[in-house]
């Protein structure tokens, strides 16, 4: 009951009320009256505390912000996204935070749409691993309306798209030029090849082509006889690589942009009765275990359990308001694997605890 009632209840008591002149009435009047008093101020403190608690007034406590980390992965097939995801989740579970991981199947319309979704469940922040450059280009433009920052992995988005926090990947320059100056050299420092191209246009095709290009201009007596696309898949590559073979019966060696396709150029020779030298870049477990048998030669291992760890390890950072220091830019460094270090380094320093599963 609001203040000014009670002021009127005690005006209407103190003229209206007949005067009595028993000691007990007025004893009763005056108990009345108390009774009144005090029930005014019962009700009135009773009012002022809903209306603070529903107004959210000062001393309500503010709820727990959500942990939560959005993840957007372009697919769960390739055993690089596996072995990232993997990361992530274990990372995630042990510094306590919740993650909510969508995986596109390689489609990047559907790409943007999960990261929409994944915007309006109050994600505290990203981590996007694209399909392609132009879906993470939106997706990294509707982060930034909601205010969420975005921690990129592997796949870059287009240049001047967005704000990125950071952007961790494979120095794929570096990789493949060191692994293209080892081949060189293996096969003599001259002789035919063929290169197989990943997806054209992604971070890691443009990358990898311009660090073997590099090794090409060092050494002028190899000679590039065909470059086809293969989009990271071992099937096109097998298939592309009998085209060459046919073509180019003296081709010495294929550089695969990938360990798929690596692995699909060396079955290709050896159905066909050939033997050609093959290298690609990963590290999967199942290149690890073709070079060790001399199927492929060599493949330059990455790292994306660690990734996903490391993102995880940003993310949280920027959500709690300590980003600081982190670079906007975090290349990682591969290891080489051939036939003599094979055996010195485990699949799992690179894929994680579980990389035996992922062959």
């Amino acid at each position: 009951m609001p203040h000014h009632h009670c002021i009127v209840i005690a005006w209407l008591n103190k003229n209206f009320y007949p005067t009595v002149k028993s000691l007990r009435q007025e004893e009763t009047m005056m108990t009345s009256h108390k009774m009144i008093r005090s029930g005014c101020a019962v009700l009135t403190a009773a009012m002022m505390a809903l209306s603070l608690a529903a107004c959210g007034g000062a001393g309500a406590p503010a709820g727990d912000q959500k942990k939560v980390i959005g993840v957007s992965v372009a697919d769960q097939k390739s055993l690089f996204y596996v072995a990232e995801v993997a990361g992530i989740k274990d990372e995630a579970k042990k510094l306590g935070y919740e993650v909510n991981i969508t995986s596109a199947n390689n489609d990047s319309s559907a790409q943007v749409k999960q990261v929409n979704d994944l915007l309006t469940k109050e994600i505290g922040a990203l981590i996007f691993t694209s399909q392609d450059s132009t879906a993470a280009a939106a997706g990294v433009r509707a982060a930034n309306k909601a205010d969420v920052p975005v921690v990129a992995v592997d796949q870059r988005p287009e240049s001047g798209q967005g704000d990125l926090a950071t952007y961790i990947a494979t120095d794929s320059v570096k990789a493949a030029y060191e692994l293209c100056t080892w081949m060189f050299g293996q096969i003599g420092g001259s002789g035919e090849i063929a290169i197989l191209h990943g997806v054209l246009g992604s971070t890691a095709e443009i990358q990898r082509t311009e660090g073997c290009q590099k090794a090409l201009k060092e050494t002028p007596g190899i000679k590039v006889v065909a470059e086809e696309t293969a989009n990271w898949d071992e099937t096109e590559a097998y298939k592309a690589t009998q085209n060459i073979l046919t073509a180019h019966p003296n081709l010495k060696a294929v550089f695969g942009e990938s360990d798929a396709m690596s692995l699909g150029a060396s079955k290709a020779a050896k159905a066909s009765g050939k033997t050609i030298f093959s290298v690609g870049i990963d590290g999967f477990p199942t290149m690890f275990d073709a070079v060790a048998s001399g199927l492929t030669q060599a493949t330059m291992a990455q790292q994306p359990y660690m990734m996903g760890q490391l993102a995880v390890r940003n993310a949280i950072a920027l959500m709690e308001g300590k980003g600081q220091d982190i670079p906007k830019e975090q290349y990682q460094d591969t290891v080489l694997i051939n036939k003599d270090t094979v055996t010195k380094h485990k699949v799992e320093d690179f894929y994680g605890p579980d990389a035996q599963s992922f062959k």
